[in-house]
């Protein structure tokens, strides 16, 4: 069955095959890139097919949701990523922490183009950013708190965005909102269940009990005290994944007629509070450099 469930998260719609083809076409258009990225898993949140559509572009990574990742992690990984050449923020795009940082950070990167600008008597020429991710990283929240008003469309789950729009922000900047592009297939099948955790990938193309088992299967190897702390959930040794889910249920008095577990309801429960960050702050990779990622 986890072999199935590996599978199953697959999700690529036809609009995911425009957009990688509106990506290249209005990549001329700008001076750079912002990548939104989820700080609880930075490496899975990533489109291995970003870099290629991309080329040559300066780029600027958001580590965001960074409330909901492990701090130190996180920091890790911004310097992690700055031996490689690459500039990376850690941001909260619904409270607005780490924004600030935004402007500057992207001035810095593109001063070669300012400078080209400045010559040509271009000087107040708006600087232009496209910004790209995967679904449900929080590129429209970005660009709602940048604009200072609710102009693109918001909500907690993926594929909202369905079209390229601009907007002008403070600064002398514009963005470019895209549709969030996942690629065709995940490699690794470990990558399709940390999105699927982080409702990346919708909940509709995954079976949700079989994704929180391997959700709880994590947790109480790596983060026990969080299923104690939040559901009470103690002497977790031994017990099979399912035994996990049914434990939670009942922790939680999920019972149906019988006295059975509704087990589907505990599942949709767990992940519904573990993407809200009800359980507390983790993070599932680590940097290379740094040792195991957290569910290895």
């Amino acid at each position: 069955m986890a072999d199935q469930q590996k599978q199953q998260v697959q999700w690529f719609p036809g609009h995911m095959a425009k957009t990688r083809r509106k990506i290249r076409e209005m990549l001329p258009l700008v001076d750079a890139v912002t990548v939104l990225l989820d700080a609880r898993i930075p490496e899975s949140s990533q489109n291995p097919e970003l870099a290629d559509l991309i080329g040559g572009k300066p780029v600027l990574y958001l580590l965001n949701k960074c409330d909901l990742a492990d701090e130190a992690i996180t920091s890790r990984w911004i310097e992690y990523w700055k031996t490689q050449g690459r500039t990376a923020l850690a941001v909260d795009c619904r409270s607005g922490k780490g924004l600030r940082q935004f402007r500057p950070a992207i001035r810095a990167l593109c001063k070669e183009r300012i400078r080209l600008n400045e010559e040509k008597g271009m000087a107040g020429r708006a600087l232009r950013v496209m910004v790209v991710g995967i679904p449900n990283t929080g590129k429209s929240s970005f660009i709602n708190r940048m604009a200072k008003e609710s102009k693109a469309r918001v909500e907690d789950r993926a594929g909202v965005t369905r079209s390229n729009q601009w907007f002008v922000i403070d600064g002398g900047m514009e963005l470019l909102d895209t549709p969030g592009v996942l690629w065709p297939k995940f490699e690794d099948p470990e990558v399709g269940d940390k999105l699927a955790f982080t409702g990346g990938v919708k909940d509709q193309v995954v079976d949700v009990e079989l994704l929180a088992m391997r959700l709880l299967a994590i947790l109480a190897k790596h983060y026990p005290d969080m299923l104690s702390n939040r559901y009470r959930m103690t002497e977790l040794d031994g017990l099979t994944d399912y035994e996990l889910l049914e434990l939670l249920g009942k922790k939680r008095g999920m019972l149906v007629r019988g006295g059975e577990v509704d087990t589907l309801r505990a599942a949709t429960t767990l992940l519904d509070e573990f993407r809200a960050g009800k359980l507390g702050r983790l993070s599932f990779e680590a940097p290379p450099a740094e040792g195991a990622c957290a569910d290895d």
